[in-house]
């Protein structure tokens, strides 16, 4: 069965990878490597993405063997909407599968559909910030993972200390 709607594999992996520096205690990392396990993703293609949150300013890379990435401001300073607009470039609301109209019609075969949910989503986005959806908020009963303490279940960070943040 085919979906209805997609987002590209980047800002994908880029509303993910957030999420899971979210999910770290404000003083870890996680290097491209393990979030690309967690992600079941290429860390070619991570490290990419990646790069774009760091010139966005939405990620901090640590440097030396055991550096990686941390979030690069708060978790609550960061809108869903910053991190795909980091990956993808400014969004507005569309009004046809096309982009343009290119059929001749009069309307959208669709009515104001595509419209309603494409300014659906880009609320959504700009309304959440990446605390509202971090595991680390959440009420858990049971750690699992190298970082029990406040990581969260599977938790993959690795505290900041050996690495230079740039």
């Amino acid at each position: 069965m085919g979906d209805i709607l997609k987002i590209s594999e980047a800002a994908a992996l880029a509303l993910h990878a957030m999420a899971l520096l979210a999910d770290c205690d404000e003083r870890d990392h996680l290097s491209t490597k393990e979030m690309a396990e967690k992600l079941k993703a290429s860390a070619a293609h991570l490290a990419k993405v990646l790069q774009r949150l760091e010139k966005a300013g939405l990620v901090a890379s640590i440097r030396g063997p055991k550096g990686g990435f941390a979030l690069g401001k708060g978790a609550g300073e960061i809108r869903l909407l910053d991190i795909y607009e980091a990956i993808e470039g400014r969004v507005s609301p569309t009004r046809c599968l096309f982009g343009e109209a290119v059929c001749g019609r009069n309307g959208c075969i669709l009515g104001d559909t595509i419209k309603s949910a494409s300014e659906a989503i880009v609320s959504r986005m700009s309304e959440t910030r990446l605390s509202d959806v971090s595991e680390r908020n959440a009420t858990r009963t049971s750690n699992v993972g190298p970082s029990a303490g406040s990581n969260g279940p599977g938790a993959v960070c690795a505290p900041s200390g050996g690495g230079a943040l740039r």
